[in-house]
């Protein structure tokens, strides 16, 4: 089978700020563009479930890709963004400042966010909620609209690497990526952080 992994399309704060699990983080403008461009590429495709994080930033980019697939999207909590406890809401410039943040790019492993979650934890939050997902739908594709470092976290992981390459992996809004699980639940990326031109080399 065949997971689809979208991240939200772009917000006001996007690169700016970051956000975690802060409620009431919309889309901006080009990002509902972006997600309806996503669900124009997407809609061709056998998808037979959606999920996505609870957030509102993912439930609305996954809406158009539900409304042409005429599919109900499942709210998973394991899709969620990291918890960034402390650093919620806080600015990415400021944050760049912190001797801590050269540890989150070069050692990612080893860092855990005051008050909030570690990305070791993030990753096999993200890993078991998408093996978890593979085992219900043992066929087909799914599509999973998540946020930039799970996605990042689950890619890194497909490819072997642990956290080690998760800085060198880059996913753009309203991007799709995809690991797929062979029977014997081996995992291989197909495709990373596509933004343009036609998905129909995924089909089965």
């Amino acid at each position: 089978m065949l997971v689809l992994l979208v991240r939200h399309g772009v917000t006001p704060t996007t690169g700016t700020v970051l956000p975690g699990r802060a409620p009431g983080l919309h889309l901006a403008p080009r990002g509902v563009e972006q997600a309806e461009k996503a669900a124009r590429r997407l809609a061709p495709l056998p998808i037979t479930a959606i999920h996505c994080s609870p957030l509102e930033r993912t439930v609305e980019t996954a809406a158009p890709t539900a409304g042409r697939l005429g599919l109900t999207p499942v709210l998973d909590e394991g899709l969620l963004e990291c918890d960034f406890g402390d650093w919620t809401g806080r600015e990415l410039a400021e944050l760049a400042k912190l001797p801590e943040w050269q540890t989150v790019q070069t050692d990612p492993a080893s860092f855990t966010f005051p008050g909030g979650e570690g990305f070791v934890a993030m990753q096999d939050r993200i890993v078991a909620t998408l093996d978890r997902i593979a085992a219900a739908h043992p066929t087909g594709i799914v599509a999973c609209f998540s946020h930039a470092d799970p996605i990042k976290a689950a890619l890194a992981h497909a490819l072997g690497g642990g956290l080690s390459a998760f800085q060198r992996l880059w996913v753009s809004p309203a991007s799709v990526s995809a690991i797929a699980w062979d029977a014997d639940g081996t995992r291989g990326v197909r495709l990373t952080n596509s933004t343009t031109g036609s998905l129909r080399d995924l089909k089965p």
